[in-house]
């Protein structure tokens, strides 16, 4: 059997100040994984600095884009160039230094020992036993958490930080789900990733992280992320329910 090979997607817009900082950490705890960072034609040089840093280690490479047009996909795009170069797992991983890779390998021994006819991927987790927030004010935190609840209980999905953005993916669970109509810009993503590997009828192994906010640049979060995540895990949420309910009235006609 041939050894895992792992890719780590790091989507970057305006990160000249963190990214070689967040790939130094990437290598520094897991030395034989490759990065990639997918820039959307960032106008602070980000794109420059990735551009020297992969003549500099074959192991990094990057993946231009013209235009800012959202985490989805520019996760979707970095999945693409993993299947097409082969690669075992793929991890998807922010570039602002708030996710940890200190934990990476945790997270992709958890992977290798996972029940793949269960697990569907690893989440590094911040509300879980051992995870938590560091310099996040109560709101947000308020915010996270209530918004990883709901779109538990809308969406039947049996994990605790929905929205998590650090997480590991194999290869072939990837090619098994529907991307091609994946719509979700922003950190929604993330949450209709977890529904669709829920639709195979996968688990997740979440990893505890310490998860720590951002010391430099801008974040991405704004109210109408916030508002697309909401929209669309009520419309999920609506669409699972009336498609139970049907499902039950056919059952229920068939045997009466």
């Amino acid at each position: 059997m041939s050894t895992p090979t792992t890719l780590v997607v790091i989507p970057t817009y305006n990160e000249v100040e963190n990214l070689a900082s967040i790939v130094q950490r990437v290598h520094a705890s897991s030395p034989t994984v490759d990065v990639l960072v997918v820039d959307d034609g960032s106008p602070d040089g980000t794109g420059a600095l990735a551009d020297q840093m992969a003549a500099d280690d074959l192991r990094v490479t990057v993946l231009h884009r013209t235009e800012k047009n959202g985490l989805g996909a520019a996760y979707l795009a970095g999945f693409a160039l993993a299947r097409q170069r082969g690669y075992t797992y793929v991890v998807e991983l922010d570039a602002d230094g708030s996710h940890p890779p200190e934990t990476l390998p945790r997270m992709l021994d958890a992977m290798a020992d996972a029940d793949r006819s269960r697990v569907g991927g690893v989440i590094g987790s911040r509300w879980v036993t051992g995870g938590s927030v560091v310099n996040w004010p109560w709101l947000r935190q308020l915010i996270s958490r209530g918004g990883s609840l709901y779109a538990r209980i809308m969406l039947g999905v049996p994990v605790k930080d929905v929205t998590a953005g650090f997480r590991v993916y194999p290869m072939d669970v990837l090619d098994s789900l529907d991307l091609d109509n994946i719509e979700s810009k922003g950190y929604c993503f993330q949450i209709d990733m977890t529904r669709r590997v829920a639709a195979q009828g996968l688990g997740f192994v979440e990893v505890p992280i310490v998860f720590r906010e951002r010391e430099r640049g801008e974040s991405k979060m704004s109210g109408g992320i916030v508002v697309e995540a909401m929209g669309r895990v009520t419309a999920w949420g609506l669409q699972r329910v009336f498609t139970r309910r049907g499902r039950q009235a056919r059952k229920g006609s068939a045997t009466g």
